[in-house]
């Protein structure tokens, strides 16, 4: 199983070239480790250690203008793999504009904190939406 914790270079490129106006949706999908893979040895569990991301990460995050859309807690999965894909958070969040995303990612403070989320995660999925109103049937959107 590959495990997929950051961007490749030439993705995140892509990523940057799709600059449009207007705010980003970036749908998270996390699997915490059972306990976090820091380089000191600390032990503490993976959901622990993702709390501290959160925790130092998000005044960067709101600072920019950062918002969290929504959040779940996943319980089954109902179609698709039953092995592979087993996620302990879902969440939506939204930025104003790619810049204010990579500004992010550049900030010093965040790059503090994402080591709490590379000793945290296993395995993600980071999926890039452009937001949209919703229509009045599934799958429909205005």
């Amino acid at each position: 199983m590959t495990d997929y914790l950051d961007p490749t270079k030439e993705i995140f490129a892509k990523f940057r070239e799709m600059d449009r106006p207007g705010p980003i949706h970036m749908l998270n999908l996390v699997k915490f480790r059972e306990r976090a893979a820091y380089p000191d040895g600390r032990d503490v569990s993976g959901a622990d250690a993702y709390k501290s991301y959160a925790r130092e990460s998000g005044p960067v995050f709101r600072g920019l203008g950062g918002r969290q859309v929504w959040i779940g807690k996943p319980e089954l999965m109902l179609i698709g793999p039953q092995d592979s894909e087993q996620w302990d958070i879902a969440f939506i969040a939204e930025y104003p504009s790619v810049q204010a995303f990579v500004a992010m990612l550049r900030d010093p403070v965040y790059r503090e904190a994402v080591k709490h989320r590379q000793a945290a995660v296993e395995d993600s999925r980071l999926l890039r939406l452009q937001p949209a109103a919703a229509g009045k049937e599934f799958g429909e959107v205005d």
